[in-house]
């Protein structure tokens, strides 16, 4: 039986995560949030995940087409709403589905 699931990957801009963490391997459509909380990383937040402070924003570098869901409309808003960078994304609100590089103001 083969599986239609595969791994996708977060790498780290920091030298110093980088070196720490290496790549590290995530399950595919994992939340980008929780996969960087259950790594053992601060990431803002005082809404607890549900998509309403923006404070776990994060500068995303997709390595590979399609490496992140879709900006749905709701996170277009939140971005719009704290004039994000283009590269940045709301990481509760962002799925993992291929290899990124991420990084945050204050790591």
């Amino acid at each position: 039986m083969t599986s239609d699931t595969r791994d996708a990957k977060i790498r780290f801009k920091k030298t110093n995560l980088k070196s720490r963490y290496g790549d590290v391997t995530v399950k595919q459509g994992v939340i980008l949030m929780d996969a960087l909380l259950e790594l053992g990383l601060p990431v803002a937040s005082s809404c607890g995940g549900d998509g309403v402070c923006t404070k776990c924003r994060l500068h995303v570098l997709p390595l590979e087409e399609k490496a992140c869901s879709p900006i749905s409309e709701f996170e277009r808003g939140l971005l719009n709403r704290i004039s994000a960078e283009p590269n940045e994304r709301i990481s509760c609100q962002t799925e993992v589905l291929g290899s990124i590089e991420v990084d945050a103001d204050y790591w």
